[in-house]
């Protein structure tokens, strides 16, 4: 049986599984959605209530990967293909543990402003969880789909390139504007913070990736 096949018969819709990819990226997306609105205030109570909410988001996708392991278990695939998902499904949950900490940090270190630059690497942030949404769906037919699930690596592939850019002129910008060692350290492990989650991200789409290429190859 071909790997399309197997992708066919794990998801299919007749099947009695649950599509664990998509309530992934859902997750994802809602806990990105949260840290880009917790950067919008200096509020800690606000801070707080949006920890909770990423953090019981991140315990949702916990549970959801343990689901993923009992399902994947019982299918018979062969060890490389049965790898591929389970690779993806465990890159999909690191996402969530970093956007997590992400938000924990925010919460712990108390920064006295949010900078627009940490705003926006927590917008790429989002945009890659976006994008991810819009490509996992696609895997469920990878020969219809290949062109667009390959357009959408590309386009998380370049949306990390841009944050590591946009992370690098932070960096510089807050050593030589920001007086305050304390308040430039918090700012500086925000944004490696940040710029580690949009690097989860686009290690999902290189492990999709890798699956069209094992496609490509049958």
């Amino acid at each position: 049986m071909k790997f399309s096949q197997y992708i066919r018969h794990f998801f299919h819709p007749k099947k009695d599984l649950v599509p664990v990819f998509e309530r992934q990226a859902s997750y994802l997306c809602k806990s990105s959605e949260t840290l880009c609105r917790m950067l919008e205030s200096i509020d800690p109570a606000l801070w707080k209530q949006s920890h909770k909410e990423i953090r019981a988001l991140e315990h949702q996708g916990d549970a959801l990967l343990t689901e993923f392991r009992e399902l994947l278990s019982g299918r018979p695939l062969k060890p490389g293909y049965r790898a591929n998902l389970s690779t993806v499904a465990m890159s999909m949950d690191d996402c969530l543990d970093v956007v997590k900490d992400a938000a924990h940090a925010v919460l712990i270190y108390d920064p006295r402003k949010i900078d627009p630059q940490l705003a926006e690497l927590a917008q790429y942030i989002l945009a890659e969880a976006r994008a991810l949404r819009d490509m996992l769906p696609l895997v469920l037919n990878v020969r219809r789909n290949v062109a667009a699930i390959s357009l959408l690596c590309d386009r998380i592939k370049e949306q990390e390139h841009e944050a590591d850019e946009a992370y690098e002129a932070y960096i510089g910008y807050i050593f030589s504007k920001e007086e305050d060692f304390r308040e430039m350290t918090k700012y500086k492990n925000l944004a490696e913070l940040f710029e580690k989650a949009t690097d989860s991200e686009k290690h999902v789409a290189d492990s999709i990736r890798i699956m069209l290429l094992r496609y490509e190859d049958e």
